[in-house]
């Protein structure tokens, strides 16, 4: 949960609630300490607030920080209310664009496979070229987020990519905010090993209160009333890629069952799928 406090006269937040237990177990933060949560209808003593009351126990008496004859809850600094809670942070919507994206541009690389004639069971079978094959959409990515940004799917679902101060990211900022995704956020999109890394990636946001490459680089992700139009778009434009990349690598994948269960190989002999004509 996160918490504004009030030290020396200045609003202090959001922070972390365990962050405030370390404070208070280093006796950096006194019992009178002034903070608020949302929930609550002003700025009470942390001692009286029910996250942090066993927290006093046995804490040593720090020294008090508000100057004398101050009384914060009377005469809070220059604001009297209590801060506004943090902007909603969408993590479903940026998980969908995040992965419409990466599914949009894997179509249309198995399809430029298919169009220039490579040798596409080759590559489904080489580990490298399947390990590192969302690199080039993460490059083109930063030139996005930099230039414009955003990116397909996030613009369909509203969502922008912003420095704190509204102004676009750099390309060093943009490049170094793609890098982390594709290194910690969705793991090359690597089987396990993606799964892996998208879980951890929610646990630490939900900490921080920000994915962990937001947090890192000081950018903020903006979030716009989802447009009726732009829905629809996403949703049909989201079907028509995976049957695009289904067309093109079903015929190996029905190989390959047909080679792992040699009593099903007539069934999937006599099922043709439809795909794409074979231009190898």
């Amino acid at each position: 949960m996160d918490i504004w406090i009030i030290r020396d006269g200045e609003k202090a937040g959001p922070i972390p609630d365990y962050e405030i237990r370390g404070k208070i177990e280093a006796g950096d933060l006194p019992a009178s300490t002034p903070a608020w949560h949302d929930g609550m209808s002003g700025w009470r003593p942390l001692e009286e607030i029910e996250l942090f009351r066993k927290e006093f126990v046995n804490a040593p008496p720090p020294p008090p920080t508000e100057p004398a004859g101050v009384d914060p809850y009377t005469t809070p600094a220059a604001d009297p209310a209590p801060p506004p809670l943090p902007a909603a942070t969408h993590f479903g919507r940026r998980f969908w664009a995040r992965w419409f994206d990466m599914y949009l541009y894997t179509a249309l690389w198995w399809f430029a496979m298919w169009a220039s004639r490579q040798n596409i069971e080759a590559a489904m079978l080489n580990p490298w070229i399947m390990f590192f094959h969302y690199v080039p959409w993460f490059i083109f990515e930063a030139m996005l987020l930099h230039y414009s940004a955003t990116t397909p799917g996030k613009w369909l679902l509203g969502l922008r990519v912003v420095n704190k101060d509204d102004s676009k990211l750099t390309l060093h900022e943009s490049t170094r905010r793609s890098t982390r995704v594709l290194l910690t956020g969705v793991g090359f999109g690597w089987g396990i090993l993606a799964l892996f890394c998208q879980a951890l990636s929610l646990f630490i946001a939900r900490k921080l209160g920000a994915a962990l490459w937001d947090h890192a680089g000081g950018h903020r992700v903006e979030t716009a009333p989802l447009h009726p139009a732009r829905l629809v778009g996403f949703i049909i434009i989201g079907f028509a890629a995976l049957t695009l990349q289904f067309l093109v690598v079903s015929p190996y994948l029905w190989k390959y069952a047909a080679q792992e269960n040699p009593e099903a190989a007539k069934f999937f002999e006599s099922y043709t799928p439809w795909h794409l004509p074979d231009r190898e």
